[in-house]
């Protein structure tokens, strides 16, 4: 069980310190942006963490290079037959010039229909994409924030949905307003349903702390699997 977190500085490099009750230490670099995390024993200190991620700094800025490679490489052009994501699923984009009204539909349950007209650009269908995500997330999360305000203890004042590079949402307790990434409509509804969650825990305590924790382990046993299913491939689609 992890028993402290902590975020260091290494040489520019932003590190998340997790101690656990462990013999070894582990270091991971996670997708998109690189996002560098060290599972480490309790009885190490941060001293000999940082000596640790000092030693495999190479390393650590080999696989930060792969991933910014990988997210160049992933750039959609928004044209039939790329993948896009939806609630965990992928499906492949249909572009179609219609003669009537445009818009986008799931279609089945391998195609995302999207009827634009010819003359419609790369940027103007990225934007109608996500305006479709950002419509459904909109009919989610109200449902959501309902049934979780009585089970953590807070109430919501205000959400928005927002797209962000580097983070499920944010949230700002003074106001009690959270803020939601548009990318989360790419993942299962259960990675959105944690991250409502996880902000709405924010709004009574800041820090990602031991208390922090323990409201989750409460209010959602075995988030840590939703966690690990919303960091894997965050960014990153195959073309």
């Amino acid at each position: 069980m992890s028993t402290d977190a902590t975020r260091i500085e290494i040489r520019g490099i932003p590190v998340e310190i997790v101690r656990k009750d462990i013999k070894h230490l582990h270091l991971g670099v996670y997708p998109p942006e690189g996002r560098v995390r060290v599972a480490a024993p309790l009885r190490l200190d941060d001293d000999a963490v940082r000596m640790a991620v000092i030693s495999r700094l190479a390393w650590i800025r080999r696989k930060q290079a792969e991933f910014e490679k990988q997210d160049r490489q992933s750039r959609r052009e928004f044209v039939t037959g790329e993948s896009h994501y939806f609630e965990g699923r992928r499906y492949r984009l249909d572009v179609v010039a219609p003669g009537g009204p445009t818009g986008i539909r799931l279609r089945g349950n391998s195609w995302i229909e999207m009827r634009v007209r010819p003359e419609t650009g790369r940027d103007a269908r990225e934007a109608m994409l996500y305006r479709w995500y950002r419509d459904r997330l909109r009919e989610r999360i109200p449902e959501m924030v309902a049934k979780w305000e009585p089970r953590i203890g807070v109430t919501v004042a205000e959400w928005r949905i927002r797209r962000m590079k580097t983070r499920g949402g944010t949230c700002n307790p003074e106001a009690g307003r959270i803020w939601l990434n548009s990318e989360l409509a790419k993942k299962p509804v259960s990675c959105l349903e944690y991250v409502v969650v996880h902000e709405m825990v924010h709004l009574i305590e800041r820090g990602h702390n031991e208390r922090f924790r323990g409201i989750l382990d409460r209010v959602m046993p075995g988030w840590g699997a939703r966690v690990e299913e919303l960091n894997r491939g965050w960014l990153g689609e195959d073309p």
